[in-house]
């Protein structure tokens, strides 16, 4: 089973967040700290919903 490890559950929160307020993955990446690929792995293994993640 794959799991997602880059980021802590409250940036996970956060994306969530700011993907609900329209901001696009490179926006999120600038405001949280992290690179735009890891936003997107995120993203994209989680679907953006962060009760899903671990």
């Amino acid at each position: 089973m794959k799991t997602c490890t880059q980021l802590a559950q409250e940036q996970r929160y956060q994306i969530y967040a700011l993907l609900k307020m329209g901001q696009n993955q490179t926006e999120i990446a600038r405001l949280i700290g992290k690179h735009k690929s890891t936003i997107s792995r995120e993203v994209r293994c989680n679907q953006g919903q962060p009760w899903q993640a671990d």
